[in-house]
């Protein structure tokens, strides 16, 4: 069981970011895509019961079929601070990946890796706390800039911090808006939008983050009667 005692205020959890930080592998490039299995994950949350719900959704990456799923649910412990809110979910999303019969492979969260304020958002606690590949696509790009990619799928520009590329844009439907994908831990940007790109059958959003939000949504209304 991973154990992740919560900070005691802010200032901790900004030491305890930092500490992981420094734990994030950047060199490898991580699983081929369409190969072994690949975990979407994300969460969903009840704000007057301060309840949050976890998902994840193990796929086959060739076809991509449902291989395992898995909920948990928990308390919200600490408030909503920008550039934390992966304090929030992390508990959850840990539970719910411990919880998987099988193992995971390749974890695709809904949320940021990299492309994040002080560069280490939910893929990357995932990521260090697990020891698995992870990365990050978000729908928006948070406070980062970027080109408009061109207008096919597979088309992407750099998301820019300053002049550090922490991120894609990357369109996954010709003529939708793009998505942004970021490294968490042990794959390579490259790698991450293919796949990205893999699981992305005829929608914006990849195969294995919709799958868990669909699960995560369920998973609260039956938890919240």
């Amino acid at each position: 069981m991973t154990t992740f005692p919560m900070p005691a205020d802010e200032a901790e959890a900004r030491a305890v970011q930092d500490a992981l930080r420094a734990r994030v592998v950047l060199d490898e490039p991580g699983p081929p895509p369409g190969t072994g299995r690949v975990t979407g994950a994300d969460v969903a949350y009840d704000d007057e019961r301060d309840l949050v719900v976890a998902a994840a959704v193990v796929l086959d990456a060739a076809t991509p079929e449902a291989v395992a799923e898995s909920t948990a649910h928990g308390r919200v412990t600490s408030p909503y601070v920008p550039g934390l809110l992966a304090f929030r979910e992390i508990p959850a999303v840990l539970a719910a990946l411990e919880g998987l019969p099988v193992d995971p492979g390749l974890v695709v969260c809904d949320g940021h890796g990299r492309a994040r304020p002080r560069g280490f958002g939910l893929a990357g606690h995932l990521g260090v706390l697990t020891g698995l590949p992870v990365i990050g696509v978000a729908k928006n790009p948070f406070t980062f800039r970027h080109e408009q990619p061109g207008p096919r799928r597979g088309d992407s520009t750099p998301l820019l911090d300053g002049d550090e590329e922490v991120g894609r844009a990357l369109r996954t439907q010709s003529a939708t808006k793009p998505v942004f994908v970021s490294v968490g831990h042990r794959t390579g940007l490259d790698n991450a939008c293919a796949h990205t790109l893999a699981p992305a059958r005829d929608l914006r959003q990849p195969e294995t983050t919709r799958r868990a939000d669909a699960l995560c949504r369920a998973a609260l209304r039956e938890a919240t009667g």
